[in-house]
């Protein structure tokens, strides 16, 4: 399914590049997040429940906001110990309340230093959960819209996640990943499974050209028809820095330019 017009950036040979930020916490460092800044159009930062604590939200919206990169918030299930990333059994009802908590904690910081969030996007297991789930993918959709119709909703591309919130008029920006492999639904392969991750930076590259170019080749072999608005780089990830470097750079070489989907 298409993206909103206007935020589709394949016709003008651009795409965002979005990084998942601000996830260390108290004494946990993580990530290299004030450098990968330099390399991205789009950051997604933790809002205290998979990840995150107030001053590190505070610190990273700032630091987001003086290198005019976009900032969304990133919420998650409430798992600090699984990162969010271990399903929980929640009722659309609860992932509701989830996100509005969460999306105004992050909010309330972007304000505090001048700017406004630009989009939202769900995190790890809630993220993955939304795919499958068109009852919690609405229950998400609708918290972002009533908290701000105005923002952007990063979704799987080609899932029910932009279904759902293209049906409630939310502006939409269907991601992909350059370091996760894909099914043959186009829903990523679970990390548990063997090939989950791609950490061969070449194939990574070749995936992401791929993909610009409208599909991705499953695990199975089967090619995949999506839509690529933006593109994910976890922070988290061994050589996040070097790899944003670099994949910034192929895409600067494809003629392909950097550009945040903008809020309405």
């Amino acid at each position: 399914m298409s993206s909103t017009p206007d935020l589709n950036c394949l016709d003008l040979n651009c795409l965002d590049l979005n990084c998942d930020m601000g996830e260390g916490f108290g004494a946990y460092a993580m990530g290299n997040d004030i450098a990968i800044l330099d390399h991205v159009s789009s950051a997604n930062i933790a809002c205290g429940f998979h990840a995150g604590d107030p001053p590190t939200m505070r610190r990273i919206v700032g630091a987001a906001l003086s290198k005019g990169v976009a900032v969304g918030a990133h919420p998650g299930l409430p798992d600090l110990q699984g990162f969010g990333r271990r399903e929980m059994k929640i009722t659309p009802a609860e992932a509701y309340a989830m996100v509005v908590y969460q999306v105004g904690a992050l909010a309330g910081f972007v304000q505090a230093a001048g700017g406004r969030l630009n989009h939202v996007k769900p995190h790890g297991a809630l993220y993955n959960m939304a795919v499958k789930d068109r009852a919690l993918s609405e229950a998400i959709a609708e918290a972002v819209r009533d908290f701000d119709p105005g923002l952007v909703y990063f979704g799987l591309a080609g899932s029910v996640m932009i279904e759902t919130a293209q049906a409630l008029g939310l502006r939409v920006a269907g991601e992909v990943f350059a370091d996760r492999s894909y099914q043959d639904d186009g829903s990523l392969t679970p990390r548990s499974q063997a090939g989950a991750m791609i950490e061969d930076e070449d194939q990574s590259l070749a995936q992401v050209r791929q993909m610009l170019g409208g599909s991705v080749t499953a695990q199975s072999g089967k090619t995949v028809a999506l839509r690529a608005d933006t593109l994910c780089l976890h922070g988290d990830q061994a050589g996040a820095l070097d790899f944003a470097r670099r994949i910034r750079a192929a895409l600067s070489a494809d003629g392909v330019q950097l550009r945040a989907p903008q809020r309405g």
